[in-house]
């Protein structure tokens, strides 16, 4: 949440045309009661696009699913993952592990109000849910509602004693339940999510499973989605370099600063892009001194750019 806005996915496809990017988790509360437009927009060259729901209720998980449809996303996701306690309080998130037929019910909803995929991202479990029988129970039974498609976070999560953060990185990564989930689901589509960090790392997992999700490491360390389309998916080695993404990125950067978006908005997404390239220290520290002032324009961007140009010369 707050973070893969939709500034920040155009940003990713400039990277990689063919990894499937996700929105923020969106809550049913928000669309349904909210400022639908703005959470449902997006650029169409994100496409192929996921829109990840946050909720319980069926009825309006449906209501969502259909107007993701309708709005052209090409997947709804509802997320049973996230530990924050705004979520646990609002009944959705990774709490709904302990409610495997609630999940269920509102995944065959979801499917009689649309007609495009939707899929469950998970944690393996959740406070006292120990084995690996728990996760596959929950699985199945989510799969009778008619979803084929689990991104599966391979940790657990701790609702009572853990910060949100803290679950992110305490609880110990278990792979092998993921990939045992593959085995025992073969028909099923399963995703591996959590601690991944590098293309190698992403390689090796998918020789057990269909799919890799990454987050963290790919908002952080933007640069390494650049060469997915070459080593994930088969596609010819293009060389570009990373101000070559920035010149993408610019005419939407001043066409959004013209219909009023504030520059920081958008830079506060691309502070990795140079990540342990000399220069990068003073093009984060310029784009975080100037982006958000009032009236910064492209120009901020431009200059941050090329201080990294002149420290590499």
């Amino acid at each position: 949440m707050d973070w893969s806005n939709r500034h920040c996915r155009y940003f990713w496809r400039l990277l990689s045309q063919h990894a499937r990017l996700y929105t923020e988790m969106v809550t049913t509360g928000a669309l349904i009661h909210g400022d639908r437009d703005r959470f449902l927009q997006f650029n169409a060259e994100e496409n192929p696009i996921a829109l990840q729901l946050g909720g319980s209720n069926a009825q309006d998980l449906a209501r969502c699913a259909a107007w993701a449809e309708d709005w052209g996303y090409d997947e709804v996701n509802l997320n049973c993952g996230c530990p924050s306690d705004r979520v646990q309080n609002g009944a959705f998130g990774a709490c709904l592990m302990a409610e495997p037929e609630l999940v269920r019910d509102a995944v065959l909803a979801m499917r009689d109000a649309c007609s495009i995929d939707v899929t469950v991202k998970h944690r393996i479990g959740i406070d006292d849910m120990e084995s690996y029988e728990e996760l596959c129970h929950f699985v199945g039974t989510v799969a009778n509602g008619g979803c084929k498609v689990f991104i599966v976070h391979a940790r657990k999560a701790w609702l009572k004693g853990l910060s949100p953060k803290e679950n992110r990185e305490i609880p110990p990564l278990t792979y092998p339940w993921v990939y045992r989930l593959k085995e025992d689901f073969p028909d099923f589509t399963i995703v591996i999510n959590g601690g991944i960090e590098t293309l190698d790392d992403c390689a090796a997992h998918l020789s057990q499973v269909d799919g890799v999700m990454l987050g963290r490491s790919a908002y952080h360390n933007p640069w390494i989605l650049a060469e997915v389309d070459q080593l994930l998916f088969g596609e010819h080695k293009q060389s570009r370099s990373r101000e070559d993404v920035i010149d993408n990125l610019l005419p939407y950067v001043e066409r959004e600063l013209a219909g009023g978006t504030r520059l920081n908005q958008i830079t506060r997404h691309i502070l990795g892009l140079y990540q342990e390239v000399p220069g990068a220290k003073r093009y984060r520290r310029l784009l975080s001194e100037q982006a958000h002032r009032p009236g910064a324009g492209a120009d901020i961007l431009r200059a941050a750019v090329n201080e990294v140009r002149q420290l590499a010369a």
